[in-house]
């Protein structure tokens, strides 16, 4: 019997001793034999590193930067800024209510003005009503959109070609309109056939398309845009379903602010105000005038909500380069980098390890460390004023945003609050797992693997559950690789 109980002691122990740790499991494994891979895991309650794979090496972090430019905008400016754009005339409103001069859109950097996703719907009709009230029904110069609280760059030189032209990848000005998207409504023919252009929405006259689409046997868009910054010529490539009455693919706008200035001038005709010049673009020193009304945007928590939720490219690239507008004249991505790595390296994290190029994570010459994630996130969780509201913004595992289908009907479900990020070659997570008796931040960078998405997001799930089910003996012992 004693024999008997000391062979079953021998096999457990065994199996203890040989079973391979979870950081073995990740990287042991044909899928991520040529991967960059940069990994850790901190216990929050006792600060102890429990995994980790190479967490002082950069790797592209794709989407996952916004948790950067998300939680540097939170402590530099706090949950309840407002974005601010002012009305503004420059001009003498004379006794039969012309205004000799220009009504001014000042813009203060709101990426929500005419935003479908959050912000007010009716702001176009209270900017022509407080024209209204000032006494003007005639105005002898221009709609002036000042869109230079931000330089006139735009879009990003770091981000890739492939991507310019795209509502993904629309450029960041001191004026936002409508999310800086317009939609291309199409009639698809039979496959083969090139697609018929209807519509787009916004209405946009200007805009010149290259139609290079094809109609396909699919049932997928593959259809992308080609475009210079601000060019008002679209080349169009890819496929879409065939005979489809109305197929919509969807653009940046390449000139919002003037839209905006435009919209405005009909606003106004409609309330029978006549505005004798053209609308005009002012993209270099801001202009000033009396103001004759201000609107301000949501929260700054309900903008980083949506930002980290929905992974909102362009409101990521506008508080990116309104934090460098803090320390500039005009708002630009050297001065956004500066303003970020100062702040963080103030708090003690070490810098040495984050290469930054925007605010959106767009850009492949971004490159981030899992240990600077993981002592960002152990800041924004332990030492932050701005805990919650920073953790309350991040998607849901299996629930919400980004992360609605990562870990869904598994025992983290609901579990994990953290950013995906995801562009060519590359496949990220970072944020916090809780369960009954952990508390966790961890990031999981992985660059160049030899599979899909699909492969490589099912290795990360079975990383997080593997350590959520560990013993207390195994998850309190350090493993390093």
């Amino acid at each position: 019997m004693r024999q008997i109980q000391f062979i079953i002691a021998f096999l457990i122990c065994s199996i203890w001793v040989n079973a391979s740790s979870p950081t073995e499991n990740m990287v042991n494994n044909a899928l991520l034999d040529n991967a960059n891979i940069s990994l850790m895991v901190r216990d929050l309650k006792t600060g102890e590193t429990l995994y980790s794979i190479r967490p002082t090496h950069s790797a592209m972090p794709a989407s996952t930067m916004k948790l950067i430019t998300t939680a540097t905008a939170l402590e530099i400016l706090g949950k309840d800024f407002r974005f601010k754009t002012d009305l503004l005339i420059n001009g003498k409103v004379s006794a039969d209510s012309t205004l000799d001069g220009d009504i001014i859109i000042s813009g203060g950097g709101d990426p929500t003005l005419g935003s479908s996703r959050m912000g007010d719907s009716d702001f176009l009709n209270k900017w022509a009503l407080a024209v209204k009230k000032a006494g003007i029904k005639k105005v002898n110069g221009s709609i002036i959109a000042d869109e230079a609280l931000f330089d006139h760059e735009g879009v990003n030189p770091a981000w890739l070609w492939d991507d310019m032209g795209n509502y993904y990848a629309a450029g960041a000005y001191g004026l936002a309109y409508m999310d800086n998207q317009f939609q291309l409504v199409l009639k698809s023919n039979a496959p083969g056939t090139r697609p018929s252009i209807l519509r787009t929405i916004p209405e946009i006259p200007e805009l010149e398309f290259d139609n290079q689409l094809t109609c396909g046997n699919i049932n997928f868009d593959s259809a992308f845009f080609h475009a210079a910054p601000k060019s008002n010529i679209r080349s169009i490539y890819g496929k879409i379903p065939a005979n489809k009455a109305e197929f919509i693919v969807k653009g940046d706008i390449p000139n919002p602010s003037l839209l905006l200035a435009k919209h405005f001038q009909h606003q106004l005709s409609g309330l029978g105000i006549e505005v004798k010049g053209l609308p005009k673009v002012n993209s270099d020193t801001l202009l000033k005038g009396d103001t004759i009304f201000r609107m301000y945007s949501p929260t700054l928590k309900d903008i980083i909500t949506e930002t980290n939720v929905k992974s909102n490219n362009l409101y990521a690239e506008h508080l990116f380069r309104f934090l460098g507008s803090t320390k500039a004249r005009q708002g630009n991505a050297a001065c956004a980098i500066k303003v970020i790595k100062e702040y963080w390296k103030d708090k003690g994290l070490s810098t040495d390890q984050l290469f930054l190029n925007d605010g959106s994570g767009l850009s492949p010459a971004n490159g981030v460390s899992a240990k600077f994630y993981v002592d960002l996130l152990t800041y924004m969780r332990t030492k932050s004023k701005n805990d919650s509201t920073f953790y309350h913004s991040l998607p849901v595992a299996g629930e919400s945003g980004t992360l609605k289908n990562f870990l869904k009907n598994t025992s983290l479900q609901g579990k994990v609050h953290a950013k995906s990020g995801t562009i060519a070659r590359v496949k990220c997570y970072a944020g916090y797992l809780y369960t009954s008796t952990q508390s966790l931040a961890f990031a999981i960078l992985i660059n160049n693997s030899n599979g899909n998405y699909k492969a490589v997001t099912q290795k990360m799930e079975d990383f997080l559950l593997e350590i959520s089910t560990a013993t207390h003996h195994s998850l309190h012992k350090k493993r390093n690789k």
